[in-house]
């Protein structure tokens, strides 16, 4: 029963980080609002947030994907976590000192939004959030020993990161076409510039936080 709630709590984290992505107007649901009033078509807005959802997607797995791999190696399992948890703090820390938007983003034509969302999520560290969480949901499985069962291993945690790196896309993608949806058909623009507050400072702080724990844990395995 403790260890479900375990992964209940991973799995409800990887769901709240795509919702708080989701509601980041960094991770670009603003952009899919102005597709839709540049080309004044409906159809533009939700096809901006498949485009950014993509961009998302490809970003948390080119972090997952060898993070996966990493998992076959069991007897190394502690130090992975240690290395990925400290990782992730001084990407927190740094994002934290350096609150500045990459430049090279603006420079992104609108036209090409899987790029943009793909290096944006790469620049602010959005991947490496769910490292920690997704390794939480790796933990040993019973298939022996041998080349086999390391094939097996790899196989089951790349699954998981597909998995994880979908679910969580999917939440962000549902609550930023909520949101631009409102704002695009009743809210309008000077919403955002209104009451949107600077979110920066948070999700930085939110890395160091979940960095922390991971490393934390790992030294309890």
């Amino acid at each position: 029963m403790e260890n479900l709630n375990g992964l209940t709590a991973l799995w409800g984290a990887v769901i709240f980080s795509g919702i708080y992505h989701g509601f980041n107007p960094a991770m670009g649901w603003p952009l899919a609002v102005s597709a839709a009033l540049f080309e004044r078509k409906k159809s533009a807005l939700f096809k901006a947030i498949i485009a950014l959802g993509v961009g998302h997607l490809l970003s948390m797995l080119i972090i997952l994907l060898p993070f996966s791999i990493m998992t076959s190696f069991i007897i190394w399992e502690s130090e992975i976590r240690m290395f990925a948890g400290l990782l992730v703090v001084l990407v927190g820390i740094y994002l934290l000192i350096n609150n500045r938007h990459p430049k090279f983003l603006a420079r992104i034509p609108p036209s090409k939004l899987v790029l943009w969302s793909f290096l944006a999520a790469l620049a602010h560290g959005a991947g490496l959030m769910l490292v920690p969480i997704f390794l939480g949901l790796c933990a040993p499985e019973d298939f022996g020993s041998g080349h086999e069962a390391a094939r097996q291993l790899m196989g089951s945690k790349i699954e998981t990161a597909l998995l994880v790196a979908f679910v969580h896309t999917l939440a962000m993608s549902l609550i930023g076409a909520g949101l631009a949806t409102l704002v695009y058909f009743w809210l309008g623009l000077k919403f955002i510039s209104k009451t949107w507050f600077n979110l920066d400072a948070v999700w930085a702080i939110s890395l160091i936080m979940v960095g922390a724990i991971g490393f934390f844990t790992a030294l309890n395995i």
